[in-house]
């Protein structure tokens, strides 16, 4: 068994490179000898969001709060509140955030596969960006 206690690590800002607007990421865990999945909570504020990315074994979020959006490659735009689960296939094409008027934070979990949980691509539009 391992505990890791609440404010083990310190949150992080998200980096310009990955992210649009003022994000906060916390870490819940990392990938192990034993376990290929990572996890944070990550905090959007409004209008904030990640840039396009994929995942080589998908992604899994659960919103904790507020209100936000997701939307994959050629897909609508769909929005997200607490509660809601959303899964990304693997490889698929995405973005997620905040809606343009209200913050959300989601649990992303992801899994490692031969060192890499993320592959970042370019930015969202801002006429990309809305509902």
């Amino acid at each position: 068994m391992e505990i890791t206690r609440n404010a083990a690590k310190a949150s992080v800002i998200g980096p310009a490179d990955w992210f649009t607007g003022a994000v906060r990421i916390d870490s819940l865990f990392d990938p192990n000898e034993s376990r290929r999945a990572a996890a944070a909570i990550v905090t959007f504020e409004p209008g904030a969001r990640t840039a396009w990315h994929t995942h080589p074994l998908g992604q899994t979020l659960i919103i904790t709060s507020g209100l936000g959006w997701v939307q994959r490659e050629a897909g609508q735009v769909e929005e997200v509140r607490p509660g809601d689960v959303v899964w990304f296939e693997a490889n698929e094409k995405h973005w997620h955030g905040a809606s343009a008027t209200n913050g959300m934070s989601h649990i992303a979990i992801q899994e490692n596969l031969n060192g890499k949980v993320v592959d970042w691509l370019e930015h969202v539009a801002d006429e990309d960006y809305k509902l």
